[in-house]
């Protein structure tokens, strides 16, 4: 228990000592980031972001960051830039460099290549007296914050710091260009997120897919409809394809007795539950496990009641949903 302890108590003590160099970085920014800001807004090519070692690691995320939220940006690593990858920076670029010493030796063939061919630099490290900041055009300085080592010789804080610093750019500018979840979906297809982020057109079964029958079908040809689609369900429109109400296994157990002699209008369940093809996917879980229904219609978000697709829950779950 007093081992455990001892654990708990260095993890809350990294902890604070990584907030507090947060919070020293929040309260020190100034103009300058504005500045950055600025930069980054005119590019009309590519951010490079460039880091040696921890600050690499770092200026990876922070690339793929700024990437997602829709500022094109690639990550140059400084070591291989010196054997061609310079190549990869042009005019029209920014450059975003990582050092938290300010005098990475491997980053002297990047700030030398921006310096001759002018391309605009932004330097973040902890010495605005380093030869980084004195050579960028906009120079972002790290607070002299204690490492969470408490030997000083583990970048913790100054890494933390150059990571939030770098998102702190990345919504900054997702924010000026009214980013919204539609353009991040777009970025992110794939995984949980892109999930989330899917709308219920995106996973809707539609055209011939879809089980209809109109209100004057007999039962006996509803249950070959029901049974011949496999979705446990029908959808029941009127003459001009409107859905007047859908008939359930629910609906069937209801109606056991002289099921065969009903219509399917005399079975149906009016009003049900539907949805919009816009909506996001996750919503649509959020509505079935409430109604505790397993799927839906979708239909037009206008006034127009014709069925444009079939939702299930098991569509959702497929792709990681519920």
């Amino acid at each position: 228990m007093t081992q455990t302890s001892t654990f708990s108590d260095t993890a809350r003590r990294v902890i604070a000592t990584e907030a507090d160099a947060l919070r020293q970085l929040g309260e020190g920014l100034n103009g300058d980031f504005d500045k950055a800001v600025e930069i980054l807004l005119s590019a009309t090519g590519r951010v490079i972001v460039s880091g040696m070692g921890k600050s690499g690691h770092i200026a990876r995320k922070i690339a793929a960051t700024l990437a997602s939220t829709g500022t094109p940006a690639h990550f140059v690593h400084p070591a291989e830039a010196s054997h061609g990858d310079l190549g990869m920076m042009a005019q029209g670029d920014v450059a975003l460099v990582l050092s938290n010493s300010g005098e990475t030796p491997e980053l002297a063939d990047v700030i030398a290549y921006t310096r001759r061919f002018n391309i605009p630099m932004i330097g973040v490290a902890s010495r605005a007296e380093s030869t980084l900041i004195k050579q960028s055009d906009v120079g972002l300085i790290l607070p002299r914050a204690e490492e969470a080592c408490g030997s000083g010789i583990v970048p913790t804080s100054s890494t933390t710091m150059t990571l939030a610093l770098g998102d702190a750019l990345a919504i900054a500018l997702m924010e000026h260009r009214s980013f919204t979840p539609e353009h991040f979906r777009e970025f992110h297809p794939g995984g949980k997120l892109g999930a989330q982020l899917s709308r219920v057109s995106d996973l809707m079964h539609d055209g011939k897919a879809l089980p209809l029958v109109s209100r004057e079908t007999p039962m006996a040809d509803v249950l070959i409809e029901i049974s011949q689609k496999g979705f446990g369900v029908v959808g029941v429109v009127d003459n001009s394809g409107a859905l007047q109400g859908i008939i359930t296994d629910g609906d069937l157990r209801r109606h056991m007795q002289g099921l065969l002699d009903l219509s399917a209008a005399e079975v149906m369940t009016a009003n049900p539950t539907t949805i919009a093809p816009d909506a996001l996917a996750e919503e649509a879980v959020a509505v079935m496990n409430g109604r505790k229904i397993t799927c839906l219609f979708v239909l037009s978000a206008q006034k127009d009641m014709t069925p444009l697709g079939l939702l299930h829950i098991h569509d959702c779950l497929r792709v990681g949903l519920g």
